[in-house]
């Protein structure tokens, strides 16, 4: 679950612009306040003998609360799979896919615990999908580390807003839906209260209230 930019439509048209680093023309600039969603923990880079690549795409991991494994996908310890994977750090690479579930962190492991004896391995993130329902990352599923179309949103305080799960079985009772992507605000429909960061080609989201 993560906290999104959000400008909000009101009987005067004034946008407030919640997260600095996500500012869209023409609204304020507000620093987010909420505290995040704690990040997932760092895989554990234990050798497996699974594949030539630590947790490559299409191989499968683990259960795990500090720590995940690779295993095959056949396994019955096997929780999620790769759907993609990137070296470097999260937030200067390519975003996941916007089905995914939760992100897997990498760090990079030196030549005595590589998984297959070229040296290394490099630091790095895992975009993965859960073998089974139910699947945060979906439309409407109250998590992911992305926000899309069809996903719900609450009022997180200070003007923040996070996801929720939109069948009202999350935490916090679902607010507003994000009904469609636009290149700009003045391409939403005009029941649009909420302006989402969605990031992409089509960054904002327009919101209606439910």
């Amino acid at each position: 679950m993560r906290a999104s930019s959000v400008c909000r439509r009101s009987a005067g048209m004034v946008c407030a612009l919640l997260l600095a680093a996500a500012a869209l023309a023409g609204c304020d600039h507000w620093s987010g306040s909420g505290a995040p969603e704690p990040d997932p923990s760092p895989a554990s880079t234990r050798p497996s003998g699974y594949g030539s690549v630590f947790l490559g795409r299409d191989e499968c991991s683990s259960f795990g609360t500090t720590s995940f494994t690779e295993v095959p996908c056949g396994s019955e310890r096997a929780a999620a799979r790769v759907i993609a994977r990137y070296d470097g750090d999260i937030a200067d690479g390519p975003s996941c896919p916007a089905t995914t579930d939760f992100v897997l962190h990498i760090s990079e492991t030196g030549p005595a615990s590589d998984e297959n004896g070229d040296g290394a391995v490099p630091r790095g993130y895992a975009c993965m999908r859960k073998l089974e329902p139910p699947h945060p990352g979906d439309p409407g599923g109250g998590g992911g580390p992305r926000t899309v179309v069809g996903d719900c949103v609450y009022g997180a305080g200070r003007g923040q807003v996070r996801e929720t799960a939109c069948d009202g079985t999350g935490k916090k009772r679902p607010e507003y839906k994000v009904t469609s992507a636009v290149t700009a605000r003045s391409d939403c429909p005009s029941a649009t209260e909420l302006y989402v960061e969605l990031g992409g080609t089509r960054p904002v989201g327009c919101a209606r209230p439910l």
